[in-house]
């Protein structure tokens, strides 16, 4: 039964770039045109660390990704949807800004595209919650670390399990569960833990986002010389 529902769990997680696609072509601006206040708060971290180059991870429609680079970011967004990156494309086309953006399509279960330190910063918001195994996201976190500058730094958003859909909806695995067709993986402080190995973590800070509200975690981890994370980590309250 185990490794039927495992075989089950990997359908569904397979199943949700279809999924994606077609919601990004019927919703033009499905999270809305501004910029998300965790992409603010990134845009601040990086400014003031000179961290200039961005990984962004998961951009979807390019909000964030935009948002960066009319702040005079360098911004490579990164999606496995194709029609998210035609938006994002187009999107800075029109705004003059297509010589500060790149898009790669690309599933980030598989190794990065791109050579060791090729960036100062990697951003992502809730794209480590999305349809990823606990194993998939220690691979993506040696990944990013590994394309990440000496010194660079790593902003990450995630739901946690102290959010209203937590143990709601379809259990797919792990702590993975299914509400209106999207999979979401919960993370408590434990798994943050586990992903920083090779990364000082410098905050985990509790916010709430959206009219639910969801609430999320956002990370900011620095990567450092040895392979063992120094879990110094301040704290905070919702």
């Amino acid at each position: 039964m185990a490794k039927n529902g495992l075989s089950a769990g990997k359908d569904a997680l397979n199943g949700q770039r279809a999924y994606w696609e077609t919601t990004f072509s019927r919703r033009q601006e499905m999270f809305g045109e501004g910029p998300s206040e965790a992409g603010r708060k990134a845009a601040e971290v990086f400014r003031e660390a000179n961290k200039l180059s961005i990984l962004e991870l998961g951009a979807g429609q390019g909000r964030d990704t935009l948002y960066f680079a009319q702040n005079s970011f360098q911004v490579c967004a990164l999606d496995y949807s194709q029609r998210g990156l035609a938006a994002i494309r187009n999107k800075a086309a029109t705004l003059g800004l297509s010589e500060s953006v790149s898009t790669v399509c690309h599933d980030i279960r598989n190794p990065l595209p791109f050579p060791d330190s090729h960036f100062d910063a990697c951003y992502s918001h809730m794209l480590f919650c999305m349809a990823l195994t606990t194993a998939d996201l220690e691979r993506l976190a040696r990944e990013v670390r590994r394309v990440l500058s000496p010194g660079g730094l790593c902003i990450y958003t995630v739901r946690h399990t102290g959010d209203a859909h937590y143990r709601i909806g379809i259990h797919r695995s792990e702590d993975m569960y299914e509400v209106g067709g999207f999979i979401v993986h919960f993370f408590d402080r434990a798994k943050v833990e586990r992903l920083a190995e090779g990364y000082e973590i410098l905050e985990i800070e509790e916010f709430e986002e959206g009219g639910m509200p969801r609430r999320l975690f956002r990370v900011t981890m620095k990567k450092t010389g040895a392979l063992m994370a120094r879990r110094a980590i301040r704290q905070f309250a919702p």
